[in-house]
């Protein structure tokens, strides 16, 4: 069968791979669509280390049964599945209070274990044992659900900002996340949603697609300056920063009204973390600054259900299909910001 394998940063290979078998405890599946994300990205640019190359890549796996390993039940041939990315272990103390996406065993799809960017892959017994396994509804196609484990992620960031009924929010950055977490807190009841984006064709894209509230081009205004004239001074309820830059999260803190919630959804480069703090905004305004990390197996569930129900539509926010082939165009294209989602279709 053919694959995607990453060997080194700047060496992802397209080629032949032996077909799997699924053990014990094990599925075998068809991938049908294994989208792209920027992690992908980074993987290709510099490597993970967590991933001991070569490895076959890709975690956004949606995909059909096609072997059942002994002691599986619930499963058969046919059956159309997405698959969570982030594995937590389920055993130890963290994931015991219910905390599974901070998980310090914490395995991952296309890191420790081959991931989807392949005709045929194994969904390894880890998963199975944490429930990581979701039945696609019959509405939904294979591409909409692989949108599910990014969006799963989104629904985690928002439960722990609470966005809710007659928020106002800000998302800063207008990638595939961003857009999810526009229509995300729509959904949640969000009174007004602003998308903010230093690049204006990217902004343009994004907001003919999610049409916000406001579309602030940060590259011709003060983004904060602007949040505070939309809300007459006062600053929005919740910040969101879906952008890997310090700035954006500085600017967060800025734009936040009193008893605001920030949520640093977007990690930052590991060689320039740190950002200035005005801690007397945090403390005189009462802010709540919080941090988000992936998602769990129940978050996948409820993502799925969410986009099946047309609360959170995302097939018009896959821009770009491609074969298994492509994945280096595919990884590109994630790159020039030209594409909201792009998924592959081996």
């Amino acid at each position: 069968m053919k694959v995607a394998r990453f060997y080194a940063p700047g060496d992802i290979r397209i080629e032949q791979a032996p077909e799997p078998t699924a053990g014990p405890g094990e599925l075998k599946l068809k991938v049908h669509n294994c989208s792209t994300c920027g992690t992908d990205l980074k993987i290709f640019r510099h490597g993970h280390h967590h991933i001991d190359p070569p490895r076959v890549i890709g975690h956004e796996i949606a995909g059909e049964v096609v072997e059942v390993g002994s002691g599986v039940d619930g499963w058969q041939p046919g059956d159309r599945v997405q698959v969570i990315a982030a594995i937590p272990c389920g055993e130890c103390p963290d994931c015991l209070r219910g905390w599974l996406t901070i998980c310090p065993n914490q395995r991952s799809m296309g890191y420790h274990y081959d991931g989807g960017f392949a005709e045929y892959m194994i969904v390894p017994q880890a998963v199975l044992k944490v429930d990581g396994v979701n039945r696609i509804p019959d509405s939904l196609s294979y591409a909409e659900a692989s949108v599910a484990e990014p969006f799963a992620c989104v629904l985690n960031g928002q439960e722990l900002a609470g966005v809710g009924d007659g928020d106002t929010v800000v998302v800063v950055g207008a990638g595939p996340i961003g857009c999810l977490h526009v229509r995300l807190a729509r959904a949640r009841g969000a009174e007004a949603v602003y998308l903010v984006e230093l690049s204006r064709s990217r902004l343009d894209m994004a907001a003919a697609l999610v049409k916000p509230d406001a579309a602030i081009c940060a590259s011709d205004a003060d983004p904060v300056d602007e949040v505070l004239r939309l809300t007459d001074g006062r600053g929005v309820d919740v910040v969101i920063t879906a952008a890997a830059a310090g700035k954006a999260q500085e600017d967060g803190l800025r734009m936040a009204a009193r008893r605001g919630r920030i949520s640093f959804f977007g990690g930052l480069p590991k060689d320039n973390p740190i950002i200035a703090c005005d801690s007397n905004l945090v403390h005189y305004r009462e802010l709540t600054i919080v941090g988000a990390n992936g998602s769990s197996p129940d978050h996948n569930k409820r993502a799925l259900e969410l986009i099946a129900s047309g609360a959170v539509p995302v097939d018009d926010l896959i821009t770009h299909r491609m074969p298994l082939d492509g994945v280096l165009d595919a990884i590109d294209t994630v790159s020039t910001g030209e594409a909201i989602k792009v998924t592959i279709e081996p």
